[in-house]
């Protein structure tokens, strides 16, 4: 090859035994999402419409599955070689820094086209169906499609070149692709149909979403419109869009790919108890958790791997919580006010959807990024061979992991209550409705911590362990979803609420927009149908269609008997490697 780079990346990846696996797995899994909608009846449907319905569910996998496993690679490549030595290496040679991008960018766009090589057969059967235009909509999905690959592997590769650890690119990685594919629809979401400013702003910030674009695509509404029909062109504005974060991705990257990505100087700071004592009292009152004070020690009750755990990770810091306290608190009470401002026609239940909606989304952004890394961190520094040295037993060192996310998570949780405080003062007969969605809030919480920490406890290493933890927990949430999708045909009432009973998202948004939850007279009840000569009014948005499936307490037993499990894994993997080797 012109570029060796390419060849090494390819080469590195396709020999490993994972990556045969998931590509045996992607051909299973893109035959079954075409299989689940394949009509059962031998008549020919002429309008087409069993054709689209089984190709809007495959593209909506085939995006889900490019959002999962794609971002891995890129956000691992820069720092890993800068962590293995090998990026000064490269640097000394006459490859240059455009060579040397542009290997690693094609060895990752070379993975994506892999992946939707592989899902070639599934569009080719969902074409044999009719209604399909090889000029229409099959290449322009497949184009969306290549522009989420190149726009998310130039981003991912940038935030490689900026982070100091694997797990900490992913991290930032995922996070940045979940505000730019689901939380740049909110904007919309709020200001639709109003002018101003705002509102083109969030007009144009929706434009940033695949699923929009796909959406657009496929002719299935414009997504978050609320029955508001709009003019605008979003795959146009996506491709605009996602080629223009490519370009500055991609110059940014190659910027700094020289000899100064090593060099970058920090302040070392001063201890504010070596300051004055009128100093310090400023600090303290501007900080109110000074970020350069000195730590007291460590109480003879309180576990040191805990205090271990906040001292050396960076969030577990308390001024950096307070500020995610602040922002979480901020954001919910300002989604009440939409409501009492009168400004948007919503009722405090939709509000609800949305505070629900975001607060699971925050959960499982943060946990695998918190819980992952316990015991694969510890293992790849060789700080688990100190712990051993210790006089903590097992049991003590893992309560003291787990403690640590425990914790940060209940701040998290509260920082979001005062909002559901004030949804309850506007309409008191919410008050069981906002019961059981904190529950849920909490089991989901520790759900997701557990299966964390059991996942990542299966690794060596910290970057695998995360990834895994991430494709775990979105697995769990967002492919439930798929069989929701096809609810009525092919999947009947029954098999669509066993498969949203294990997604804790369902759950939380079945009880927040339930309406017989407000009087108090059970949950998951479905709502009486339309009488003779009316029309029944279709739901302005998906999460309206929870409230019709019995999902708790369902969700609660499986969260529970699958965190006992999830903690069983845990324990018997730390005892394990605890073993002298």
């Amino acid at each position: 090859m012109p570029n060796p780079i390419v060849y090494r990346e390819l080469v590195t990846i396709l020999r490993t035994r994972r990556m045969m696996v998931l590509q045996c797995g992607l051909i299973c899994f893109f035959s079954l999402l075409v299989i689940v909608r394949w009509p059962s009846e031998g008549r020919v449907d002429l309008a087409g419409l069993r054709s689209q319905q089984v190709f809007r569910l495959f593209a909506y996998g085939l995006l889900s599955t490019l959002l999962l496993l794609l971002p891995v690679f890129p956000a691992t490549n820069i720092v890993r070689e800068k962590k293995q030595g090998t990026l000064a290496l490269l640097l000394n040679t006459p490859l240059g820094a455009w060579r040397i991008y542009s290997g690693k960018l094609v060895g990752v766009l070379a993975l994506a086209a892999i992946v939707l090589a592989l899902s070639l057969p599934g569009a080719a059967a969902c074409y044999a169906l009719g209604s399909l235009s090889l000029t229409g909509e099959l290449p322009r999905v497949y184009l969306v499609l290549m522009l989420v690959a190149l726009e998310y592997s130039a981003l991912g590769l940038l935030v490689s070149s900026f982070s100091n650890s694997a797990d900490a690119a992913i991290r930032w990685t995922y996070g940045l692709i979940l505000f730019l594919s689901v939380l740049s629809l909110g904007p919309y979401l709020f200001f639709q149909g109003t002018d101003g400013y705002l509102a083109d702003l969030g007009n144009w910030l929706r434009c940033l979403s695949p699923f929009a674009a796909l959406m657009s695509l496929l002719g299935a509404g414009d997504v978050a419109g609320q029955g508001l029909l709009s003019t605008t062109d979003v795959p146009g504005r996506f491709a605009v869009s996602s080629l223009a974060i490519f370009c500055v991705c991609s110059v940014w990257t190659m910027a700094r790919l020289n000899h100064r990505i090593f060099d970058e100087a920090r302040s070392q700071g001063r201890i504010s108890n070596d300051q004055h004592a009128a100093i310090q009292t400023a600090r303290r009152l501007f900080f109110l958790v000074d970020p350069q004070r000195r730590s007291r020690g460590i109480g003879p009750l309180v576990n040191p791997v805990m205090v271990k755990e906040f001292r050396c990770r960076r969030f577990g810091r308390l001024h950096w919580l307070l500020r995610l306290i602040a922002v979480c608190a901020v954001l919910s009470l300002f989604l009440t006010y939409a409501t009492t401002s009168g400004t948007l026609g919503w009722g405090v239940a939709r509000i609800g959807e949305i505070m629900v909606f975001m607060q699971v989304a925050l959960v499982v952004l943060i946990t695998p990024a918190l819980a992952a890394g316990l015991i694969s961190g510890e293992r790849e520094s060789g700080g688990w061979q100190l712990l051993q040295t210790t006089p903590l037993s097992v049991f003590q060192i893992v309560w003291g992991k787990l403690l640590s996310v425990i914790l940060t998570l209940l701040l998290v949780l509260c920082g979001t209550l005062p909002g559901y405080v004030v949804m309850v003062y506007i309409e008191p007969g919410m008050r069981l409705q906002v019961e059981r969605v904190v529950i849920c809030l909490a089991a989901t919480a520790g759900f997701a911590m557990l299966v964390s920490a059991a996942t990542g406890s299966l690794f060596r290493r910290t970057a695998p362990a995360t990834a895994a933890a991430y494709v775990v927990l979105l697995a769990i949430c967002a492919g439930p979803l798929l069989v929701w999708m096809g609810r009525d045909a092919p999947f009947g009432r029954s098999t669509v609420e066993a498969a949203l009973v294990i997604n804790p998202v369902a759950a939380a948004l079945s009880v927040i927009s339930d309406p017989k939850e407000r009087l108090g007279e059970g949950a998951g009840v479905p709502p009486p149908g339309p009488a003779a000569g009316e029309l029944q009014e279709a739901p302005t948005t998906g999460t309206l269609g929870f409230r019709n499936y019995n999902l708790i307490p369902g969700n609660w037993y499986f969260m529970g008997i699958a965190s006992a499990l999830a903690l069983g894994v845990l324990m018997a993997q730390t005892r394990r490697i605890s073993r002298p080797q």
